[in-house]
């Protein structure tokens, strides 16, 4: 429609490393089970996929403790070469067997996730989809295009990383990291493990905290660069209006101000950097070399560890840190799916029209097309206190036309959409045929009506592709037919492609005169008994507007139609012109019988019109 509902304030469509994080508790994961409804059969696949991992992850334990006795060999003077010889060739031989049966089980894990998770998504992407292009119209005035789609792409790959990457790491780190532990307490010397007990545990809780400040100080950064492209962006787009208002000297004043809170938050941000780095230098990396220290004066002067449980100790704590250093970024991504989790299944579990899909394209054959307002009055929900029609009153009889005449404001596109029930009267009562539009299900009100609108939308597909979309089960002779009748027929014939032409995005590969041609022959395809016409020519030059009209008339024969125009000269011939001010009817009549009143608002309309255009 030429205007819809205000929208609600824009949306900020978020990167995947944006997106909120919900907390951890138990409502959270409570609502996140849903999830495991979409796995259906594949159910026992995911808890397999879980056993597998788990047997990797403990399978990973037995390596640092196999690899710690292959280092304590490097000091080992006591036995011979033979005997050596053979003590490693079995010790790598077991190393080799369970790398392998981690790879195994590895791959199972991945294998199996990857099944469950991407047959989860498709069926989320459906009903995420399905759920969506069912709500109404008032849903899609309060929300953005690109936020929507953000919804089906961004949060779902979020929640695909979480099943196929994040959980089953945060799971693996978990064992690897509390099992770790355990085996340094059990199977090293206390004399050295206690010194990693007390010392990196409480430095990784540090380092984390840390870095969160700097991700939160980050964040801002970027938020700040980002509101200093917006104004360089509108400034050079708007370029026109900044050099015809002088306003050079102000645009560069509110860029210098950006410019200067963006230079506040790189040099905090700088210190707290450089004083993360200094925490690294002195604390971590000196922590690493006292526990070395610590573990080389048990070895070689207190002679009260050896040289296994050395080896042993430094490749346990070596997985231990990795994993533990791990575990605070898959938490962060876990916390990121749960957000998701609660944004798609907000739209999923939204309140939808009451849609047939089953139904197919087809009019019914007692269709008239009869149209009578009785005392309607109507607000966007937006807007409760804002009256955008008051007891509005006018018939519309079956095969005749109707036009909308009135300034911008007044109602006209308003009438039009509760006509397709995008939205239903606050009071007062619409009748098609003598039965309330509320009553009447919404799958077959909208079969009986084709909406040619002025500015026209195609689908990025073949020409015969937008056509069809009338009557998608239509034969290539029904579509041929259609676009003659929409005068449609040789400008497509003109193209090497023909039918099989793509239009591009939003149809931008054909002309205005051509889109509009194509809607209309999407029209003649889908046989409405009410059509509705919103300024379908405004925008045309001449020629494109004489063959659209003709194709038009010949659309409107038989058909209760409803034209929306401003340019009267293209409705004198209409059967009745409804002339609406702020809501209300004023007037109505023929243009012959609305010309007698020289005092009417459609012959000042009329007037003005004619004096401009002389």
């Amino acid at each position: 429609m030429a205007k819809q509902e205000a929208s609600a304030a824009p949306n900020k469509v978020l990167k995947k490393d944006e997106l909120p994080k919900a907390k951890l508790n138990k409502e959270n994961f409570k609502r996140s089970l849903r999830l495991f409804t979409y796995l259906g059969e594949h159910k026992w696949k995911f808890f397999l996929g879980l056993v597998f991992l788990a047997a990797s992850a403990g399978i990973g334990l037995i390596f640092p403790l196999k690899s710690g006795q292959l280092l304590g060999y490097i000091g080992e003077s006591s036995k011979s070469s033979e005997q050596m010889r053979g003590e490693l060739m079995s010790l790598g031989l077991v190393l080799l067997v369970i790398l392998v049966a981690q790879a195994c089980f590895s791959f199972g894990r991945v294998f199996l996730f990857a099944q469950v998770t991407e047959n989860m998504l498709k069926a989320l992407r459906k009903d995420t989809f399905k759920q969506i292009i069912q709500m109404p119209m008032s849903f899609f005035s309060k929300n953005q295009v690109a936020e929507l789609s953000s919804r089906i792409a961004t949060d779902i790959n979020v929640i695909s990383d979480a099943f196929t990457i994040n959980i089953a790491e945060f799971i693996r780190q978990t064992i690897v990291g509390i099992g770790g532990l355990v085996l340094l307490v059990v199977k090293t010397d206390w004399v050295i493990a206690r010194w990693f007990l007390i010392i990196i545990p409480p430095l990784t809780i540090v380092a984390i905290l840390f870095s969160r400040k700097i991700r939160k100080f980050s964040k801002g950064y970027q938020e700040k660069i980002a509101e200093s492209n917006v104004i360089v962006g509108e400034a050079f787009t708007g370029i026109t209006n900044v050099k015809t208002f002088t306003n050079e000297y102000y645009e560069i004043n509110k860029y210098d101000k950006i410019t200067s809170e963006v230079r506040a938050f790189g040099l905090k941000y700088g210190i707290l950097r450089g004083l993360f780095f200094s925490f690294v230098m002195i604390f971590v990396f000196g922590s690493i070399f006292f526990i070395l220290w610590q573990m080389l004066f048990a070895l070689k002067v207190d002679h009260s560890i050896s040289a296994e449980s050395f080896g042993t100790f430094m490749m346990l704590s070596l997985f231990v840190a990795g994993s533990l250093g791990g575990l605070p970024e898959q938490i962060a991504s876990i916390q990121r799916a749960l957000g998701a989790t609660d944004r798609v299944f907000e739209l999923v579990d939204g309140k939808i029209e009451d849609i047939d899909l089953a139904k197919e394209s087809q009019v019914s054959p007692d269709s008239k097309g009869e149209i009578e307002f009785k005392n309607v009055s109507f607000n966007y929900p937006s807007r409760p206190d804002f009256p955008v029609l008051k007891e509005m009153n006018f018939k519309v009889n079956a095969g005749h036309t109707v036009a909308l005449v009135g300034s911008s404001g007044s109602g006209k596109t308003t009438i039009a959409s509760l006509i397709l029930r995008f939205y239903d009267p606050v009071s007062g009562s619409l009748t098609i045929d003598g039965q309330e539009t509320k009553s009447i299900s919404i799958t077959e009100l909208r079969k009986k009506i084709a909406l040619v609108p002025q500015d026209v939308i195609l689908f990025a597909g073949s020409i015969k592709d937008n056509i069809a979309y009338g009557k998608p089960n239509s034969s290539d002779a029904e579509i041929e037919e259609a676009a003659k009748k929409a005068n449609a027929f040789d400008f497509i014939q003109s193209f090497p492609d023909k039918f099989n032409t793509l239009v591009g995005e939003r149809g931008i590969q054909l002309s205005g005169g051509q889109r509009q041609r194509i809607a209309i022959a999407r029209a003649v395809l889908k046989n409405p008994s009410i059509l509705i016409l919103d300024e379908a020519t405004s925008s045309l030059d001449s020629e494109s507007e004489r063959l659209v009209q003709e194709a038009l008339d010949k659309l409107m024969v038989g058909r209760t139609s409803v034209v929306i125009a401003h340019r009267l000269a293209t409705i004198r011939n209409a059967d009745q012109i409804v002339v609406l001010q702020h809501g209300t009817v004023m007037e109505s009549g023929t243009h012959h019988e609305l010309m007698k009143n020289e005092e009417g608002l459609y012959f000042k309309l009329s007037k003005m019109q004619f004096e401009f255009s002389s």
